[in-house]
Formats: structure tokens, sequence, C-alpha cells
């Protein structure tokens, strides 16, 4: 890790590119988010914002302070809502680095969080992407609620979405698949991960058993609060039908009862 952080030459330390797509979160935690990507031990970081049309005047002085601080923050602002999945894919557009990270805007992440990542997925060169542990803040901004997850598990990532966050992605692999998808809000992560999986191999994803990254409870759970829809479900079990197309499994997919985005392929025999 150390060799990573300071003594190996840049071209072996691949640029990670943060993206953030931003929607009128708090101004602190906002500021609390983007600090802690800018922070980070590892070195190679730049954060791309895509400012979603935030109507809080606060929201935008925090981006033009902190980005004229550090030029390693970059902003495009939407001049309409376009939601999360079109706001990503804005800052992915712009992203310089041959690794991108998924970063939500009230979230924060661990200072050594990149380092582990990059380390991870230089040990695996053919591996699509890399996830980590996480944990929550809650309204007091103390962690708890720790999410310790198993090795890669194509099976279970079809019952919902158990990467969660922190996720690293290889950014040409990412572009392939065309981003994220709109019309898949609240589930979009879940169904960008099942399409750079449809063929994954056995070593293609990597797990880093470390808590790496912090999601602030006061957010909704499909997170930017202001993107929360309730049909975010569906569009998980949306993304799952969709999968079992693409992977030629005749199955019928249902939402698991009382497990908001869990669901069950019903296979036929």
């Amino acid at each position: 890790l150390a060799r990573l952080a300071a003594g190996t030459p840049s071209k072996q330390r691949p640029r990670v590119s943060v993206l953030v797509p931003v929607c009128d979160p708090r101004p602190e935690d906002l500021r609390a988010c983007l600090r802690s990507a800018l922070d980070q031990v590892y070195p190679e970081v730049e954060v791309c914002v895509a400012d979603d049309a935030s109507t809080d005047p606060a929201v935008h002085a925090v981006l033009d302070e902190l980005s004229a601080l550090d030029a390693r923050l970059r902003v495009v602002r939407r001049a309409t809502r376009g939601h999360l999945s079109a706001a990503t894919n804005e800052a992915l557009a712009i992203a310089r680095g041959e690794l991108i990270a998924l970063l939500e805007h009230d979230d924060t992440l661990a200072p050594d969080a990149l380092l582990h990542m990059v380390d991870a997925l230089a040990e695996a060169p053919e591996a699509i992407f890399a996830y980590s542990d996480e944990d929550a803040l809650d309204e007091r901004g103390e962690r708890c609620d720790p999410h310790f997850k198993p090795q890669w598990n194509p099976e279970y990532l079809l019952s919902g979405n158990y990467v969660g966050h922190l996720v690293v992605a290889r950014t040409d692999a990412v572009r392939a698949q065309g981003g994220l998808r709109v019309g898949y809000e609240g589930s979009q992560s879940h169904d960008l991960l099942l399409r750079l999986t449809d063929e994954a191999r056995a070593g293609q994803v990597v797990h880093v058993p470390h808590v790496l990254y912090h999601g602030r409870r006061s957010a909704a759970f499909t997170a930017a609060g202001t993107d929360t829809k309730p049909n975010a479900a569906g569009a998980g079990l949306r993304a799952v039908a969709d999968a079992a197309v693409r992977r030629g499994i005749a199955a019928e997919v249902r939402h698991v009862d009382g497990v908001a985005f869990g669901y069950r392929l019903v296979r036929a025999l």
C-alpha cells in the first residue's frame, strides 16, 4: 500500500475518477463528502461532480469554493434535472481516470479507501471491478451498522444488490456498457453491476474486506434523497429480469415479500 501511495511511478498508479452526482444535499454533508474524496491517501484522484440543477445557493457555494481551492475537483452543471443516471453519466463523460468510483453526494470515504481498492485491482489485472465493505453514519455522524459482505457471488447479485458501496470499476468497461441506464433510477447501480458481469469469469470481481464507505443514514436508501421514487424496487426487478433474458435464463422474477429490494428467480422446469 505504501508503494502505491508514494513510491511507485505514476504510470503504475492509475488515476481514479470519483463520480459524484449532486442534487441539493445539505451543504455540510456535501462538503464532508467531497473532502473525503479529495483528501485520500492515494494521490492519483480527481473528483467529477455533476450538479443536477441544484436549487440551493449554498450547494453552489460549496462547489465553487472547493473547485477554486483544488483543481482536481471538476464540476459540470446541468440546466435541467436529469436524475441519478443522467447526472452520473455526465460526470463519467468528463472522467479522465482509468478507474471510476461511485460516491453519493452525502456519503464519505475512509481516508485509505481508494488505496485499498487500487491495490486490490492491481493484484487482479483482469478484474472488472472491486467492491468493499461499508457501514452507516447515524444522525449524529457516528458510525454504525457495518455490512460485511461475502466474496463475489453472481447468483446472490440476482437476488439483490448485495455489492452496494464502495465500487471501483474499470472506466473502459463502464463506458462500454453506456454508463447508467436512464429509467432505472433507484436501482441504477444494481442494473450496471448486472450488465458488467453478464459474462464475468471467476476472479473478475474482487471483494476488498475492509469497511471503506460510510453511507449517511439520513439519506434515502436509494441515494440522492430528492431522486427517491416509489418505483425504485420495480426498477430493480426489471434490471434482474433484463439480466435473466440476456443470460438465457428462463425464469419469472418476483419480489421477495418483506424485502424492498429483494428478488427471486422462479426458474422454468
